[in-house]
């Protein structure tokens, strides 16, 4: 991987050199007219450079026309010159004061503004920034913005929510969709797992928070990430990255772009990570949950004219770790008989757990923990300038393969030997939109979006009990349970296959009623259409005819078959009202509804009396209506300032809840009457300076079950005498009341190194939560004590070249739990996905 980095290197060293020479003369002046001493001019896709003399005057040996020159100085706006040819005359070059607040540009309406021209809230986080603070995944990302969470005990388990809402917390089941759109480049990712991997060579992302229906093609109820890569470029250009770390920690990146052709260009992307694991199983005397990521991603851009510009994109990434396995964090005493309790359990067996401490980071786990996860696709995007707007085509096919193994139990003993979801997933989306102006005062977005979606197992998904089975499933004094082979081997196949369709027109307008007021009207119809087969076969353990021991083994598991065809359309919409009295102040306010899908359960049913309860295999849709008030403002012209009040009531709220059965321990979906949550969010950037600059963001959030009466048992309540409780108004699992994110730069003036212009800088950054639940049903126990992680780094950012800079993560080596997760069959101990320990490395980059 490093021997191609480097050679990738030294192949555009050599282009760069064999171009024809011409000399290039002009003077750098700043906004006064001055000239500006030691501006660093540079040939774009080069490593040619030149410094200006005290009076701003340079000269620089170039390659033939046409080129781009990118001239920067501290204090100044860095800007790039297009020179198509050579002239006599010196090119007068003006660069603009830095000091004040960079003004992001986003595309979230589909069309290019800045972040604070948007009438929603959204927050931005540039790809220098996920590139320097290690943000190399979504998980990281959260650290940045204090309103999203992340939950993964695997990339298939993955929770990706806004402001605690969006998808189902804990175990994801198949058969819902996500509330949160995923989108890169315009391609709606369908399945979680996405969010799990490393982001392949990333401009910007976008966090819209709150329903997004009227601008994004798949309808989202809680929010939308809107990625952004770079994109092809008619320059030649190559950058690589590689960091080194503890754990074994080696990152490598590389970005190859430049004309392909008078009309076509490419890029190339890759990123490679891997890292020893940070949990030791003393059984195997291995460290587990390493990294070993890869991704590649490839661009064709072709513009056949002025008007039309056409992209293909590729992309594969894979990920290989012998990782996310949990660590038994702690047990609880449930309500049933004292011979049904964890100790007492363990102490029958001869067994003891490697250590009471989870941050001893021990386990003995007896299944290999495995997480195979393949993820890629094709996209082809036209876009094409048609009267005054631009008409957008994106067409795309992805693939999902999933290969786990699981240790469901958390120990060493053999009860749940298998846990194996296999599965296969392709998608296609096709979407087409225009976006543009209508009248002078009349602009808007209008759009059709079509997808279809195939899951199915590969070729099963099995659960296999083991021959400690029968102690933590027994239920009786009967001494039947201790019948030899009566559970080894014995488990379940599930075969299962869920096909959807959805299609939908959408449409925002932006109509300025004056120029200060904005009415933003948005309308939305919804079909989706979902078919499933659900056949779930037993198999194994000791054959017999006993009736009393087949009675015994049906209490664990059951033979289940469903099939359900399903399909729904729906209307949705929102309006806001914006007013922007001047360039500093944008005040808005938006309601609106939105819509998810009905649900399928495609985890197993429970039971009642030995009846599967066959009603729970479809869940209602949920419906949400949602209010927004904000205001952004730029105190200075050196800073920013948002604050925004959300109010979400979310009716038939699709929830995935625990239940005491192993054969649906991965729980099943239900739905809650009614929820609520609300919050005020502040965000704020200043640029006390052109060499110190901070930036932060807080949030509260209070998310509540308005109405919940029938919800399962929480784990301590476990062998009560009714398995369902009222849990009306307890606390929605995921949501911290308080969360909040801060960090800051500090950079010298100009500098060289190795002869190189660029910056010295030293940076910090924070992120802060406090408590939450981390079970469905409220818990006692199972709430997550609030954490503050500090991250740190420093080194020298060159305009071109060679940049090189320390890290740190988690400095302070703060020990906390990500995620708690109750065991199949609710014996009462519980697991832990555990948060990073410190980390620390050094990161060499070079960019032409």
């Amino acid at each position: 991987m490093k021997k191609s980095l480097l050679v990738t290197f030294l192949v555009f060293i050599g282009i760069a050199n064999v171009f024809a020479q011409e000399t290039i003369s002009g003077v750098v002046k700043n906004s006064k007219g001055g000239g500006v001493a030691g501006a660093n001019v540079t040939i774009k896709g080069t490593n040619t450079h030149a410094a200006a003399d005290s009076t701003g005057a340079f000269k620089i040996t170039a390659s033939k026309v046409p080129f781009t020159l990118r001239i920067s100085s501290v204090g100044y706006r860095s800007l790039e010159v297009q020179v198509a040819e050579v002239s006599a005359t010196p090119l007068e070059i003006s660069l603009v004061d830095d000091n004040i607040l960079n003004e992001v540009v986003v595309t979230a309406r589909r069309r290019s503004e800045t972040a604070q021209e948007v009438p929603i809230p959204i927050s931005v986080v540039g790809g220098a920034v996920v590139e320097e603070t290690g943000a190399f995944n979504v998980n990281r990302v959260k650290e940045l913005v204090p309103t999203v969470q992340l939950y993964s005990s695997n990339p298939r388990n993955t929770t990706l929510n806004i402001r605690g809402v969006g998808s189902t917390f804990g175990l994801t089941n198949d058969g819902i969709d996500p509330g949160v759109g995923f989108y890169v480049d315009g391609v709606y990712f369908a399945r979680p797992a996405a969010t799990t991997l490393d982001f392949i060579d990333i401009e910007r992302i976008e966090v819209l928070r709150g329903p997004q229906g009227t601008l994004f093609g798949k309808n989202t109820t809680a929010g939308a990430f809107n990625i952004t890569t770079r994109k092809p470029s008619f320059t030649p250009g190559a950058s690589f990255e590689v960091s080194y770390g503890n754990y074994g920690y080696i990152q490598a990146k590389s970005a190859v772009t430049g004309p392909l052709g008078k009309k076509f260009a490419g890029r190339l992307s890759f990123s490679g990570t891997q890292r020893d694991g940070t949990i030791y199983n003393v059984v195997s005397e291995k460290h587990i949950n390493d990294l070993n990521n890869l991704g590649f991603r490839a661009q064709l851009l072709y513009i056949p004219s002025s008007t039309v510009q056409i992209t293909l994109t590729g992309d594969a990434s894979r990920q290989r770790p012998e990782g996310y396995a949990q660590v038994v964090a702690g047990v609880v005493q449930t309500q049933r008989a004292a011979y049904r309790q964890f100790d007492q359990i363990i102490a029958d067996l001869n067994y003891q757990l490697p250590s009471h401490n989870p941050f001893d980071r021990k386990i003995d786990h007896n299944t290999t923990w495995r997480s195979g996860n393949d993820l890629g696709g094709v996209a082809l995007n036209v876009e094409a300038s048609i009267g005054s707007g631009t008409l957008t085509s994106t067409t795309a096919w992805r693939y999902w393969n999933w290969d786990p193994s699981n240790d469901r139990d958390f120990t060493g003993l053999p009860v749940l030997t298998l846990s194996q979801a296999t599965s296969k997933h392709q998608q296609w989306t096709q979407e087409v939109r225009y976006a543009g102006n209508v009248t002078s005062n009349l602009s808007g977005v209008i759009g059709a979006f079509v997808i279809g979606q195939d899951l199915k197992t590969d070729p099963y998904h099995i659960e296999e009990s083991g021959a400690a089975q029968w102690r933590f499933s027994q239920s009786t004094t009967s001494e039947k349970w201790k019948t030899p082979g009566l559970f080894d081997g014995y488990g379940i196949k599930t075969y299962s296959r869920l096909k959807t369709f959805g299609a939908a027109v959408f449409g925002q307008l932006d109509w300025a009623i004056t120029p200060t007021i904005h009415v933003l009207p948005g309308l939305r119809y919804n079909y989706d259409k979902k078919e499933v087969d659900f056949n779930r076969q037993t198999y194994g353990g000791l054959q017999t005819d006993d009736p009393d021991l087949i009675a015994l083994k049906r209490l664990v598991y059951t033979d289940q078959a469903f099939k359900a065809d399903v399909d729904e359309s729906n209307l949705s919409g929102q309006l806001t009202v914006a007013y922007r009295p001047n360039k500093g102040i944008n005040a808005f306010v938006t309601y609106s509804t939105s819509y998810k899908p009905v649900g399928v359960n495609l985890g197993g049913l429970p039971t009642d009396k030995g009846e599967i309860l066959t009603n729970l295999a479809r869940i209602k849709p949920e419906y949400v209506n949602h209010v927004e008030i904000g205001i952004k403002t730029a105190p200075t012209p050196q800073s920013s300032l948002n604050l925004v009040f959300h109010n979400t009531d979310i009716r038939d709220y699709q929830t995935q809840v625990q239940t005491a059965e192993v054969g649906v321990n991965r729980g099943y979906l239900a739905n809650a009457d009614k929820v609520r949550v609300y919050g005020i969010e502040l965000d704020g950037n200043i640029r006390v300076s052109s060499y110190f600059s901070l930036y932060g963001a807080a949030a509260y959030t209070i998310g509540k079950y308005i109405s919940f009466p029938n919800a399962p048992v929480p784990l301590e309540e476990t062998g009560a005498s009714s398995s369902f409780k009222d849990i009306s108004g307890g606390e929605l699992p995921g949501i911290s009341k308080w969360a909040g994110s801060v960090g800051g730069e500090l950079s010298t003036g100009s500098k060289r190194l190795l002869n190189q212009a660029g910056k010295f800088f030293i940076a910090a950054d924070g992120y802060f939560r406090s408590s939450f639940s981390s079970s469905p049903s409220p818990s006692r126990y199972l709430n997550i004590d609030g954490y503050s992680l500090l991250n740190a780094r420093a080194g020298f950012r060159a305009t071109d070249g060679l940049s090189v800079f320390i890290w740190s993560r988690n400095l302070l080596n703060k020990n906390y739990f990500e995620q708690l997760l109750p065991a199949a069959g609710n014996a009462g101990h519980y697991a832990a996905v555990l948060g990073d320990p410190a980390t620390y490395g050094i990161t060499l980059r070079y960019s032409l």
